[in-house]
């Protein structure tokens, strides 16, 4: 074929595209790249898989673990390559390799220590490269590593004061340059590995964390970027001081949005669960009310960290503000970041003990400040917590997207590697995937789609998942070839707001189970809920969970020796629903929550592996038999004895789970206007 007869089809086929997105009732999305258009527009939107909190040898918790993989190698895994990772003796041995690609993915290293890193670790003729602290951050041996590791987070990361103290390397080295070149290897790489062709196939974005850990509660941010226009260095809490999050967004609209033409950027929190209630305050103004809803429209919903949409405490019969037993999914005991320091099985520190119902932070959970912010927008005409969800892995093992329970290589590199995983991070979890609906895998289109909060969170797998408000919805929707584009004419996707009908919207909710893999066959659905939550005439807030598709009595289970799936579930499910309760002068969300049928846990399957069976009543022999052999190979303390905790005595682990999805709410809002756009 000769060249002008390509160019012809070529134009053709945009010219085709062009007339489709114009005559489609959606608003496009803003073009700030120059690149190559992509082949594959859908303007009807379609699921995006990945992950937006990955770290890399660069992040110093990461490098001390013996993880040796830089953000090319975590790009790599995240496109499906193998890489290779330390074993539980820091030798580089393990294969890993996720099951299926992901579309994008940021790499998020900590922008704390990213220069003394660099100089720790990059140029052994550098005098700084052998300061005490960068040798012991080198060393191999376990012990030592945990005392270098123990030296970077006293420098500041853990503490409240506004003066950071500085590592003696920056006075061998020059910590600004060395950051600025660590930071601009990121962008390299990130550059490298983004398909910018017409397939576009892979998207990366450039980011990196914003790490503040006042007395072990997590304020952490990841930072993203829409495109290659970034700020000069990484924001950090050197930079801010710490609890001082404000200061960051002042600081990225100085630096970006107001100061790079075509720089756009958001901050994602993530882990409230470990917050110690302080994620979420009320705002101290109207300007911070408003940067938070411009530069925070997404949060971190779940994370190897456990979740954090609600909490329900099984031994107590009760939650916190809350009464669905379902909110016992991949919780942890304590509300802080000390649940990280178990070695060789023991739990080294005071504040990592178990918080009960009453203490325990309220809006540490997320549908808690959702509800909270309904009572803030009454009183104050603005609704600061109008937050969209997504998932993450906060992988260190530079393994973007390695949430597969069946295929868990650990997050921390040596320091859950093995058999070090089930013993020191046994409550830890995969991790979760971020869920976009985008017209095609290119930047400006998914940044556009988080923007809108049209996204959702999952707990690892891959279900499709679609959300919609409207007035009148037909239940005829469900079959109909045209109904996801009429869904988008007559009514706002997950992330949007709606203003208050007279009588109830009418809510088309789907679902399609994910496929899974070859040789790894996807779950059964198993029932769709809408979780409501509203404020009353009296400015009190409330909840509900509405089963809406599908049944939890399907009688679906695992087979207890070899974790089998028994039972059939549901490959689809597919809703228009009403509320039963609706009022319209009540200001209110919705958000869906998909729930699989149960499935083995990563622990479960790593014990068995073992030869220690969760399931079995000799359970504790099992282990101790395991336990005697992995000491004559070198372990040290218990290492399978929490494979046989019993369920009935512990308030949210149980060896069966269910993975599950979540959307980003819709608001139904009294005070909006009817016709008002809603930015979708």
């Amino acid at each position: 074929m000769k060249h002008p007869e390509i160019s012809r089809i070529v134009a053709a086929g945009l010219a085709c595209l062009l007339a489709l997105a114009t005559a489609f009732p959606l608003q496009a999305f803003e073009r700030t790249e120059q690149r190559e258009p992509c082949t594959e527009y859908t303007p009807e939107r379609r699921p995006m898989f990945g992950d937006l909190h990955v770290h890399t040898s660069y992040s110093f918790d990461s490098y001390v673990s013996s993880q040796r993989n830089d953000p090319d190698a975590a790009y790599r895994y995240a496109k499906g390559e193998p890489i290779v990772l330390s074993d539980a003796d820091a030798k580089q041995s393990i294969t890993a390799q996720i099951q299926r690609p992901l579309d994008f993915t940021a790499v998020t290293d900590h922008a704390e220590f990213l220069g003394p890193i660099d100089l720790c670790t990059q140029d052994a003729s550098k005098l700084a490269y052998w300061f005490p602290a960068c040798i012991a951050t080198r060393n191999e041996n376990f012990y030592v590593q945990l005392l270098a590791a123990n030296y970077w987070v006293s420098l500041g990361v853990l503490d409240s004061s506004d003066q950071k103290a500085e590592s003696f390397v920056c006075r061998l080295g020059d910590c600004d340059a060395a950051h600025r070149a660590a930071w601009r290897r990121i962008q390299a790489a990130a550059e490298r590995h983004y398909d910018r062709s017409g397939d576009c196939s892979f998207t990366t974005f450039v980011g990196y964390e914003y790490t503040d850990a006042p007395d072990y509660a997590n304020l952490h941010r990841n930072v993203i970027f829409r495109n290659d226009k970034v700020t000069d260095s990484a924001i950090s809490t050197y930079d801010t001081g710490s609890r001082n999050y404000p200061a960051l967004w002042n600081m990225l609209r100085e630096q970006c949005i107001d100061g790079i033409p075509g720089c756009d950027v958001m901050s994602i929190p993530h882990n409230s669960n470990l917050s110690k209630g302080l994620m979420f305050p009320d705002p101290r103004n109207a300007r911070e009310a408003t940067d938070r809803l411009f530069f925070e429209p997404l949060v971190e919903l779940v994370q190897h960290k456990a979740s954090s949409e609600c909490r329900f405490d099984r031994l107590a019969g009760r939650g916190v503000a809350t009464e669905d037993e379902l909110c016992d999914f991949e919780q942890v005991v304590a509300d802080n970041l000390s649940m990280l320091g178990t070695v060789f099985g023991e739990v080294q520190t005071e504040d990592a003990r178990p918080v009960g119902v009453d203490e325990y932070g309220r809006r540490n959970m997320l549908r808690n400040t959702l509800k909270d912010g309904l009572a803030l927008g009454a009183r104050t005409g603005t609704n600061p917590f109008t937050m969209g969800f997504i998932g993450s892995t906060d992988t260190h093992s530079a393994t973007p997207g390695g949430a597969e329970e069946n295929n868990y290589v650990g997050h921390l590199g040596r320091r859950d590697a093995g058999y070090r995983n089930v013993q020191d991070h046994f409550f830890d979890n995969p991790g979760g995937l971020a869920v976009v609906w985008a017209e095609e895998n290119a930047r400006d289109s998914i940044f556009a789609a988080m923007r809108r909060k049209e996204t959702y969170a999952t707990s690892g797998t891959r279900p499709v998942v679609r959300f919609f408000a409207g007035r009148d919805y037909t239940h005829e929707l469900c079959a109909d070839p045209q109904g996801i584009r009429k869904a988008y004419a007559g009514g706002v996707p997950m992330g949007g707001q709606l203003a208050a009908p007279l009588t109830s919207p009418t809510f088309l909710v789907s679902a399609s189970k994910d496929p899974g893999s070859p040789g790894n066959p996807g779950n059964d659905l198993q029932r769709i809920q809408v979780v409501k939550g509203w404020l009353d005439a009296a400015g009190d807030t409330h909840e509900e969970v509405f089963d809406v598709a599908g049944s939890p009595d399907n009688n679906a289970g695992v087979d207890p020796r070899t974790c089998a799936p028994t039972g059939r579930g549901h490959a689809q499910l597919c809703t228009v629903w009403r509320d039963p309760r609706y009022r319209p002068e009540q200001a209110a969300f919705y958000y869906v929550r998909v729930l699989e049928n149960p499935s083995c846990r990563w622990t479960t399957l790593q014990c068995q592996a073992a030869g220690v069976n969760p399931f079995d009543s000799d359970c504790a022999a099992q282990a101790a038999a395991r336990n005697a052999e992995m000491e004559e190979q070198g372990a040290v303390g218990d290492v399978y004895g929490r494979c046989c905790l019993d369920p009935a005595q512990q308030a949210f682990y149980s060896p069966i789970l269910q993975e599950r999805a979540w959307t980003s709410p819709i608001w139904v809002n009294p005070t909006l206007a009817e016709g008002e756009p809603d930015e979708q």
